[in-house]
């Protein structure tokens, strides 16, 4: 694993990648959020409408045929038997924070449509799921299940099931990339993360990763290596800048899709 570790780029440790940094980010939210339920905490990328590039990337994947809104019957084309239900599909959101991304998800867009599949948000911070769940009580979209989970460290929980349509990782590689090594530890918790995030994604189907931290080209690299188990989809564009002669963007979502083979 060295070598592999050799290869990539790596960044210099942190405090944005402690679980101590965002246990106290998190509990002044909660503060500031029992005194005043307007304010539901930091919207991660905003700045740069990733929210936003993110629903039109799910947007594209039901124009393909890949994600469902909704529940619906499947035709006799596709069961060739009794006519049966085809759920609607399922989302985790991972590092969820104050869980944003998913009541996103949930609200209504410029067509009337929202996602009405299962959605789980799991995070390694406590104080996280806690305040994610309060406004989701405010908001009366209690359906979200929110759970607190080390993706590093520990197996999933009861709500994995079958696994997931789509995987959502709005900035948690880049906090994960900002990790120190642990000593005597030379696997590199953003391999760590590859190994653990693929299980969760059943076959066929995809994470949608956005990073402020890694180009396209290194999120590939550590993500999507030729002989892995992911591969590129699609690439969510956004305004491009220029600087000393080179032209790029200052955020990078991408869609990978699991392999049907693993």
């Amino acid at each position: 694993m060295t070598n592999a570790m050799e290869s990539h780029k790596l960044l210099d440790p942190s405090e944005l990648g402690t679980k101590e940094y965002w246990d106290n980010a998190y509990s002044r939210e909660l503060l500031n959020y029992a005194e005043d339920t307007e304010d539901e905490g930091t919207i991660w990328f905003a700045e740069s409408n990733a929210e936003d590039a993110i629903l039109g990337q799910l947007s594209r994947l039901e124009e393909d045929g890949y994600l469902r809104r909704h529940e619906r019957i499947a035709s006799e084309s596709e069961s060739h038997a009794e006519q049966r239900p085809i759920t609607a599909s399922r989302f985790v959101d991972l590092g969820t924070g104050n869980g944003h991304l998913l009541f996103a998800l949930e609200e209504e867009d410029d067509d009337g449509e929202s996602w009405s599949g299962e959605k789980v948000g799991v995070d390694y911070s406590e104080t996280s799921i806690q305040l994610a769940k309060r406004i989701a009580a405010q908001k009366g979209t209690e359906s979200i299940r929110f759970d607190q989970w080390d993706l590093l460290n520990s197996q999933p929980g009861d709500w994995l099931g079958s696994g997931f349509d789509m995987a959502l990782d709005k900035g948690t590689f880049d906090a994960i990339s900002l990790m120190p090594l642990a000593e005597g530890n030379d696997v590199h918790p953003c391999t760590t993360y590859r190994s653990k995030v693929v299980p969760l994604i059943k076959p066929g189907c995809f994470l949608c990763i956005t990073s402020c931290n890694w180009t396209k080209d290194e999120l590939l690299g550590w993500l999507a290596p030729a002989d892995g188990e992911l591969e590129l989809y699609s690439e969510a564009k956004y305004p491009t800048f220029t600087f000393g002669g080179q032209t790029g963007q200052s955020i990078v979502t991408l869609v990978l899709r699991k392999k049907n083979s693993f």
